[in-house]
C-alpha cells in the first residue's frame, strides 16, 4: 500500500519533499546549487483525477498558451469537467472547442472510462507507480509520458522519471552536460543518483528552465 503523499511538510506541501531536498543536495552537487533558488516553492498537486487527464490531453502537442486558451474554451461548455458533462457535449461541442477531432474522442473515451468504471479511480492512490501506468495507458490518447504526468501531479508520487519528457532531457543536458545533447541512457545514469527521489530531482530540473510553475 502506498502511504499518502500529503502528511506533514506543511499545507499543501508533500510530505516527503523536505527529506527528498536534502537527500538531493547532500548527495548531488549540481541539485546542492539548484534547489536553493528555489525557496520554499514545492510540487502542487492538481485536483481531480478526471480533470488532471482530461487538461494532459488537451495539452498535448500545442504550446502552453494554446493549450491555456483551448482549456478556458472547454470549461464554457463544460463548467465541471465531469464524464457526464463531456459525454453530454459529445464531439461536435468539443471540436468548437478547438479540440481537434481525435483529441475530441480522446476526452470522450476517458469519459466513457470513468463513467462505466473501466478504471479503478478510488485505487490508484494505493497502485504502485507501474499499475496506474498499466490502467492509464488503456485509455485513447494516454500514452506513457500522460501517465507519469498523473503520477507526478495527481497522486504526488515521489520517484518518477519521465524519460520522455523533452524539458526533462533539456534540464539534464544543460545542468549536467553543458549544453550537449543527452540521450536517455545519459538521463537514466543521472537520475540513479536521485532514488528515490526522482520526481522531486525531476521537478528543479523543469524550474531550473522555467521558474514558473508547471501545470498540467
Amino acid at each position: 500500500m502506498t502511504a499518502s503523499p500529503m502528511t506533514n511538510g506543511g499545507p499543501g506541501v508533500p510530505a516527503y519533499w523536505q527529506d527528498a531536498k536534502d537527500e538531493l543536495m547532500r548527495r548531488d552537487r549540481i541539485m546542492r546549487k539548484l534547489i536553493p533558488q528555489f525557496g520554499d516553492l514545492h510540487l502542487k498537486g492538481r485536483g481531480e483525477a478526471f480533470v488532471t487527464l482530461a487538461r494532459s490531453i488537451v495539452g498535448q502537442q500545442i504550446s502552453v498558451k494554446a493549450a491555456d486558451a483551448v482549456w478556458q474554451r472547454f470549461l464554457a461548455v463544460c463548467p465541471k469537467c465531469t464524464p457526464a458533462q463531456v459525454l453530454k457535449a459529445g464531439p461536435v461541442s468539443l471540436a468548437e472547442c478547438g479540440l481537434s477531432k481525435r483529441k475530441a474522442e480522446y476526452v470522450i473515451d476517458l469519459a466513457e472510462h470513468f463513467k462505466a468504471k473501466r478504471v479503478q479511480a478510488e485505487k490508484w492512490a494505493e497502485m504502485a507507480d507501474e499499475e496506474v501506468i498499466s490502467e492509464l495507458i488503456q485509455i485513447r490518447g494516454i500514452g506513457r509520458w500522460t501517465a507519469e504526468m498523473f503520477l507526478i501531479f495527481n497522486l504526488l508520487r515521489p520517484n518518477v522519471l519521465p524519460l520522455d519528457d523533452l524539458g526533462l532531457l533539456k534540464g539534464i543536458s544543460v545542468n549536467y552536460f553543458s549544453g550537449e545533447p543527452v540521450s536517455r541512457s545519459d538521463a537514466r545514469e543521472v537520475a540513479a543518483n536521485w532514488e528515490p527521489w526522482r520526481t522531486v530531482a525531476t521537478w528543479y530540473l523543469w524550474r531550473s528552465l522555467d521558474a514558473a510553475p508547471v501545470v498540467y
